[in-house]
């Protein structure tokens, strides 16, 4: 019979089965069989002769399970390479893990290797999502964000437009939402984006519409800030059908990432959550790859229209550098 004894096993399976059944004092059969009198009590405290795994019990990493599970999800959702990886975790998640680290975590979850991981994507049996219609750049959707209270302080609200064809986003944290808050965000909107804006997508909240009265659901009057604006810059301002927030699913998704953030960090302040947030939209903009978009940047897909379509844009598109790491 093969025995696979620790090196430094003072027993053998023998001895330690003579341990567990000898009526004899610890200290009387340490003497007997020469060893301590802590491995006579130790085996005597186990029901098998069997070495056990040297391994751990519990393994000393950088991340906590909870940053574990979320990079796990970047990892399926956006298959991000192990160094792009690298800049978003070290970024919003835990910044002193090691790529080495970060690493074994993967394997530890069985997703070390990208083509395996795109390769079983293929093969799973998923119902396949309605997409939405192709439109070139200048299609935004808008929504707004509730964004939580810290140290007593008042509620805030995150302002989202993210473009339908490039992924582009704009973000802006408000003290209210209000409807002139809401005519000043998109205001914003339309000189920050580098396209011309053609169409609006928003839901039937008061900000952005009064399509919605006491009495009842009616046509808009043409009259509310934000369709103001519109009329003023020729702008398409659509609605979602009542109780369909899925029409407006973009933004839904984003408004998802930003929930993540807000449940794996602390804010200091309202200062340091809204710089946080500006940080990652950077980031999305200029350095996280989608999947949706041939794994390219929004920038990235933003300059692939331009040249195509340079009649859409009004301004340069400067592709930032990479974070210094």
């Amino acid at each position: 019979m093969q025995l696979n004894l620790h090196a430094n096993a003072t027993t053998t399976p023998k001895v330690r089965g003579y341990i567990q059944q000898s009526p004899l004092s610890d200290r009387k059969l340490a003497a007997e069989l020469g060893v301590s009198v802590s491995t006579v009590r130790r085996w005597r405290q186990r029901t098998t002769v069997a070495d056990r795994s040297p391994t751990p019990h519990r393994l000393r990493t950088t991340l906590s399970p909870a940053q574990e599970r979320l990079v796990v999800e970047l990892r399926q959702l956006l298959e991000l390479p192990l160094d792009d990886l690298l800049v978003v975790t070290r970024e919003f998640i835990h910044p002193a893990v090691s790529r080495s680290g970060l690493a074994r975590c993967l394997s530890r979850h069985g997703l070390e290797d990208l083509r395996t991981l795109k390769a079983q994507r293929t093969t799973a049996q998923v119902i396949p999502a309605k997409p939405f219609k192709a439109y070139a750049p200048g299609y935004v959707h808008v929504d707004v964000k509730y964004l939580p209270k810290l140290n007593g302080a008042p509620r805030q609200y995150l302002f989202v437009a993210i473009d339908r064809a490039s992924r582009w986003v704009y973000v802006a944290v408000k003290p209210n939402k209000c409807a002139h808050t809401a005519k000043a965000f998109f205001k914003a909107v339309i000189q920050a984006a580098p396209f011309k804006l053609q169409k609006l997508l928003t839901d039937n909240g008061k900000e952005f519409t009064d399509r919605f009265t006491p009495q009842g659901e009616r046509d808009p009057t043409g009259r509310h800030p934000v369709d103001q604006v519109c009329a003023q810059e020729q702008i398409d301002h659509r609605l979602i059908p009542p109780r369909r927030p899925q029409t407006n699913g973009m933004v839904e998704r984003f408004n998802g990432r930003i929930s993540e953030i807000l449940t794996t960090h602390h804010f200091a302040s309202s200062y340091d959550l809204t710089q946080t947030l500006q940080r990652y939209v950077y980031l999305y903009n200029y350095h996280i790859p989608q999947k949706n978009l041939n794994h390219k940047t929004p920038i990235a897909t933003l300059q692939s229209w331009k040249e195509t379509h340079p009649q859409l844009f009004n301004k340069r598109i400067i592709n930032h550098p990479g974070p210094d790491r």
